[in-house]
């Protein structure tokens, strides 16, 4: 009798085990599909925020650039121009500094691209585009910077 006894435990166990794997391999299949779609959710997540981020430094410029836009559409500096301007007027870098009231070594760094004239100092740029040699020496004589 304990051999029938023992081959009934084991059915019983085989049966019950086979079962088992049926219901575990619908929840693995389904964990695996859940991983993959989760997976899925966070690389688009990650393109958003990228996109997000993109877009937001790029709005961020063109907030910045559109009040200054006007003004740099109105008043702008060229290199070129500048050197054509100081040789029209036929002054030295040191005089052309004292006009604007930086200095001559400012001159020379504009004139060569190492350095930007600031926003301050573009008014009395076009001031100066706009006086003749007369002027520009009369000015220096009384020795006073071109106010904005």
């Amino acid at each position: 009798m304990t051999t029938f006894a023992n081959q009934l435990k084991a059915e019983i166990a085989r049966i019950a085990k086979k079962a088992g794997r049926a219901e575990t391999a619908v929840l693995k299949k389904s964990s695996s599909n859940y991983r993959s779609e989760i997976a899925e959710l966070k690389r688009r997540i990650a393109a958003l925020e990228s996109a997000i981020g993109r877009i937001s430094k790029h709005a961020g410029k063109a907030a910045k650039a559109a009040p200054a836009g006007e003004e740099k559409d109105k008043l702008r500096f060229r290199m070129d121009g500048f050197i054509t301007l100081r040789k029209k007027l036929g002054l030295s870098a040191n005089e052309m500094g004292q006009l604007l009231g930086v200095s001559g070594q400012s001159i020379y760094k504009w004139e060569q691209g190492k350095a930007k004239p600031r926003a301050s100092q573009l008014p009395a740029i076009a001031a100066a585009r706009k006086m003749g040699k007369k002027e520009v020496t009369a000015k220096l004589a009384g020795s006073s910077p071109i106010a904005d």
